[in-house]
């Protein structure tokens, strides 16, 4: 399927129920938005610079950093962002993907349900939490089943929009395994609906991308009957 960038030329994204997620709940690109020279400072410096600018953030909201439980707070968020959450901007990070010969022959779906997706939300800054669930049909190679967890997980620790990151891996998976036959369904609770603005805590926001044979009706429904099992 030929994509040129932008998620309103994306066919195969279907969105299955869609709640709120934000005030400007905005798409611009499926790559995420990085200036050219976003790798230019190396990691300890990027942390140096954080914890300085959140010490001032802290000073600002009249928070007392001389107090025993805050003085480690900069610190401490600076290296959460470079080394945890957001280590999903910096392409080194990347996990490396080995594939193996489909020696069994397999040529039927393989589905891994219920992947952990902890995100962030690009436009408040707040958490987006839920489950991701990703097929592929062999195009004669195989992947580690680790492997689509940590797909998922780069992916995943980056500000996003629920959107991008569905097709981020739904693209990176397309490219690792050589197959259109892909699908992704990610079910998510972004924080920036259920603790501000409406503060909706029961909805959830499903994305979903098929490609290949899982366009097909057939195919598709087959695959959303394997989220049920056990539910």
């Amino acid at each position: 399927m030929k994509q040129n960038g932008t998620l309103s030329n994306i066919p195969s994204i279907d969105m299955l129920e869609a709640e709120e997620v934000g005030d400007n709940h905005l798409l611009t690109s499926i790559e995420t938005p990085m200036r050219p020279d976003a790798f230019a400072l190396d990691d300890d410096t990027k942390i140096e610079l954080i914890e300085k600018h959140f010490r001032h953030i802290m000073e600002i909201m009249g928070l007392d950093l001389t107090d025993d439980s805050l003085k480690g707070t900069p610190k401490r968020v600076a290296k959460m962002y470079i080394k945890e959450v957001f280590s999903g901007l910096d392409p080194k990070n990347k996990p490396a993907v080995a594939l193996f010969e489909n020696r069994y022959k397999y040529d039927q779906m393989l589905v891994e349900k219920d992947i952990t997706v902890f995100s962030n939300c690009e436009h408040h800054f707040v958490p987006i939490y839920g489950k991701a669930h990703v097929a592929y049909i062999s195009s004669g190679k195989v992947i580690g089943l680790s492997k689509l967890n940590r797909i998922v997980e780069y992916y995943s620790k980056r500000p996003q929009v629920q959107e991008r990151l569905t097709v981020q891996i739904a693209n990176e998976l397309k490219e690792a395994l050589n197959t259109e036959d892909i699908a992704v369904v990610i079910d998510a609770r972004h924080m920036c609906v259920q603790s501000r603005g409406v503060r909706d805590s029961g909805s959830s926001t499903v994305t979903a991308y098929y490609g290949g044979k899982f366009e097909e009706e057939t195919t598709k429904k087959e695959f959303l009957s394997y989220l049920t099992l056990g539910s």
